[in-house]
Order: C-alpha cells, then sequence, then structure tokens
C-alpha cells in the first residue's frame, strides 16, 4: 500500500509553538485537507540525537558542542523523514517556521521528472559566496530513491568524526543529478508577496512570535554581513549596529519585523490553530512562560480577525 503524502514539520520544544501553526496553515489553505497528513517531529522525541547532548560532532571541517537547547537542534530531524516513510511514498518536509499561504497539494503533486529531492537552488550571493546552496528547509521527496538515508547511521558517523553536517545538511553529499528545483514561492524567504504560497520567517532576529524577548541566540552564527537578508541589514544599521558588534548584548531583544503583514499572518494563524484545536491553549501559555513566544502573544490573538 502507497502511503499518503505527507508533511513533517521537524522542531524542538522552543519552536513547537510555529509548528502547529505552520500544520493549521497547510490544513487551512488547502482545498482538499484529508488527502495528505501533517506530523511533526520532536527532537525531545528522538533519544538517539537528544542522548548526544554536550558531545562533540563534525561541522564544516571543526569540531562543535551537540546541544538540545540550540535554536535550531531540530534541523538534523529532516533527513529522517524517508526512514519514518519506510522509503515508500511521498514526503514533504519543512522547518517550524515555514507557514502555509498557498495549496501545499500543489507542490505533493508536482512532477518530480523522476528526481529523488524538490528543494530551492540558490546562489547569486545569498551565502555570501556566489555559490549554489541547496535550501533543504523544504524539500519534497521520493522516499523509495532514498532509502541510503539511514539516519541513525549517519548520526553516528557524525558524532564519530566521519560525517561533516555541513554537507550532509545541505545535501553537498548527493548526487546533484537526483535533485530537482522548485520555485521560490515554495520556500520564500521573508518575502510576503501575491505569488508566495510558503512563506518562510528565516530571520530569527525578527519572528513575529518572538518580538521583545531577549535574544537567545549569537547574531554571527546565523550568517556574516555579507549572507544577510537586505531588510535586517537596514534594521541593524537603524540600531547603530554593525554585524561585527550585533551580538545578543548589543541588540538585546527580538525586533518587530519590518513587515506589519508577516506579523499579521501570523497571528490570524495562531488564532486560527488555537479556535480549531491544532493549538493548545496550555501549551501556548507554558511556551510564553519559557519565553519561547512573546508575553503578548495572548492578547494579540484576542485583537486578531482571523482572515477568511
Amino acid at each position: 500500500m502507497v502511503n499518503k503524502p505527507t508533511v513533517f514539520i521537524h522542531t524542538n520544544d522552543k519552536q513547537i509553538v510555529g509548528a502547529y501553526v505552520g500544520m493549521y496553515s497547510m490544513k487551512r489553505a488547502s482545498r482538499d485537507p484529508d488527502a495528505f497528513d501533517v506530523k511533526l517531529i520532536r527532537l525531545e522525541e528522538t533519544p538517539h540525537l537528544t542522548v548526544r547532548q554536550g558531545q562533540h560532532y563534525l561541522r564544516k571541517g571543526k569540531k562543535a558542542v551537540w546541544l538540545n537547547e540550540d535554536l535550531q537542534s531540530f534541523s538534523p530531524l529532516r533527513k529522517m523523514v524517508p526512514q519514518l516513510m519506510g522509503f515508500k511514498g511521498r514526503a514533504l518536509v519543512t522547518d517550524p517556521d515555514v507557514f502555509a499561504v498557498g495549496d501545499i497539494l500543489d507542490l505533493l503533486n508536482a512532477d518530480m521528472e523522476g528526481k529523488a529531492i524538490l528543494c530551492r537552488h540558490i546562489q547569486d550571493g545569498y551565502k555570501g559566496n556566489g555559490h549554489m546552496f541547496y535550501a533543504s528547509s523544504v524539500m519534497l521527496l521520493d522516499c523509495e530513491k532514498l532509502s541510503h538515508w539511514r539516519w541513525d547511521e549517519d548520526i553516528d558517523r557524525m558524532f564519530e568524526g566521519k560525517l561533516d553536517y555541513g554537507p550532509w545538511i545541505g545535501l553537498k553529499n548527493e548526487d546533484p543529478t537526483t535533485i530537482g528545483e522548485i520555485g521560490e514561492e515554495w520556500n520564500s524567504f521573508d518575502r510576503l508577496v501575491p505569488e508566495t504560497r510558503l512563506l518562510h520567517t528565516t530571520e530569527r532576529l525578527t519572528q513575529p512570535w518572538k518580538t521583545g524577548l531577549p535574544i537567545d541566540f549569537d547574531l554571527t552564527t546565523k550568517a556574516p554581513a555579507a549572507r544577510r537578508s537586505g531588510f535586517v541589514e537596514r534594521l541593524l544599521r537603524g540600531l547603530g549596529l554593525t554585524n561585527e558588534v550585533a551580538q545578543p548584548a548589543a541588540v538585546g531583544r527580538y525586533q518587530p519585523h519590518p513587515d506589519p503583514e508577516q506579523e499579521k499572518l501570523f497571528f490570524s494563524l495562531l488564532k486560527g490553530a488555537l479556535d480549531a484545536g491544532y493549538l493548545d491553549l496550555e501549551l501556548l501559555k507554558q511556551r510564553i512562560n519559557e519565553k519561547d513566544v512573546r508575553a503578548d502573544a495572548l492578547q494579540l490573538v484576542d485583537a486578531m480577525t482571523e482572515k477568511a
């Protein structure tokens, strides 16, 4: 029996509110929400990785320390999806800060033209070096063609220093002839325009549900100045900061999103997720108390009327 097409949103508890909002958004925006499943993959339910707390692993040729509490510690889970699908059927994997404004079925049913993976291919200097990279944060996968993605074994090899996280997560170890391309609209980095189908709020500094909270990551670990999107560069300049001094102590707190429409979209979706039962109110309150979601989130939800 062929597996039902499934969307996997990989997350940790720090980002779980966004993940549930993303789940709701995909069902809400679809003409046939019963035609596909949406599931969460939680770091905290993945002991093969969480037991590595404090251990060293290979990352871009250097030793790095694994921290479960890192804001993006969910990222390795994206490579687990074919294994979860039993290496059968079609699956889409997304980050927990990706929200549907178009029908995900159009992507799930796309002609993959025999490719194993479809994702955005980005170059033109976004990564600061002009080289192409694969945005694995949103991937459509033909799981039968990815039987070599043995996640547990790969995690072991990474912590043994035999597999480098950088090329692994960036798909550099894959045969490029097996990787096809999706349009920008299916992984739209911080751009909400009429063509956008999946909005990806990639800039952690301005994620709408974080505004006003103390920054809990090193701004320079996201990317050097050449890699940043234009609006964050303008924001840092407006604060009188450069990338070199843009540490948490300098900026202090998460900043308001420069596009009010993206903040409105998120809180309308958050209200919908609560009303439809995708997100439990007590969980939201817990994440507010843990300072993973802004303190005034419930007030903004109360003031929000979900768009039809």
